[in-house]
């Protein structure tokens, strides 16, 4: 048929959510600012219907988007070059949150090792500068506590969602389902998990007591480092309930089915951070701290 496409490329149609997603997303970072600082462009502090509206456009634009995107899947868009492209879409993107959370853990390195003076030049001056950290005065989390459990919960929903994957690959459906719902009431596990701890934190101000006021910045790179780690579990599993209900509707093959191997390939990058982060933020640092 003349006209006909001849090439395993799919061609976009014109989308409107780059730029809505675009806008939504200026709109909500200006309505951070005037909700935390206030005065800009006349916006009143601890006022936050910008940033609700902000956020409202962007959560719309995810799902526009990705709405689109299992749509292009199941009308059989997504060709074996079509694939090949998103997956290195997916690993480029990994490999830029490994990145984001380099500069954290650079951060408390950084800290770690100069919050006394810059000039370190022998190998006893590192290991005091070490020995000192975190500060004096501040309690730190025992690691062998709630960080524990959470450790051992994203091991074990790294085991599940690995079974999914294996299940769905067989045809098996029924396992994919089951792994699917437990990999999901893992990862809402860990965040009730954090949101625990970081509530016992508060209560007992461990990085904010008297004794802990020139501290520096320790209580601001724990909270950074792990809370963004925890907002990144959040996500991931926001990603698997969504494959989890296309699975329900009847998408995925066996032979097709990269939207829930996406998302494996980012709870297993969500794993693999906890694991340093509990390794030298909580077990090495936290045994360290006097």
């Amino acid at each position: 048929m003349a006209g006909a496409v001849k090439h395993d490329y799919h061609i976009l149609p014109p989308s409107p959510w780059p730029f809505v997603g675009s806008m939504a997303s200026v709109v909500m970072a200006v309505g951070l600012i005037g909700w935390v600082k206030g005065g800009f462009l006349g916006m009143e502090k601890g006022n936050w219907a910008i940033f609700a509206a902000g956020l409202a456009g962007v959560l719309y634009t995810m799902f526009g988007w990705w709405s689109d995107v299992a749509k292009e899947a199941k009308a059989g868009d997504h060709t074996p070059v079509v694939s090949i492209g998103l997956r290195y879409g997916m690993i480029l993107f990994i490999a830029s949150e490994v990145m984001f959370f380099v500069a954290w853990f650079w951060m408390f390195f950084e800290m770690a090792l100069f919050h006394g003076h810059r000039e370190l030049s022998t190998i006893e001056e590192v290991r005091t500068a070490w020995a000192t950290w975190p500060p004096a005065g501040v309690e730190t989390v025992s690691a062998w506590r709630l960080p524990l459990v959470n450790t051992l919960t994203l091991l074990l929903s790294g085991t599940t969602v690995t079974w999914a994957h294996h299940a769905l690959q067989v045809g098996d459906r029924k396992g994919a389902k089951w792994g699917l719902i437990l990999t999901v009431l893992l990862g809402a596990l860990f965040t009730c998990i954090q949101v625990v701890e970081y509530a016992h934190i508060n209560h007992e101000q461990l990085f904010y007591s008297e004794a802990a006021v020139n501290s520096g910045l320790y209580g601001s790179t724990f909270f950074l480092a792990t809370g963004f780690h925890g907002f990144h579990v959040f996500v991931g599993t926001i990603f698997l309930i969504v494959c989890l209900i296309r699975l329900m509707n009847g998408a995925f093959t066996p032979k097709q089915h990269f939207g829930f191997e996406a998302a494996a390939w980012y709870w297993h990058f969500v794993d693999v951070v906890w694991l340093f982060l509990f390794a030298f933020i909580y077990v090495i640092f936290g045994a360290s701290a006097h």
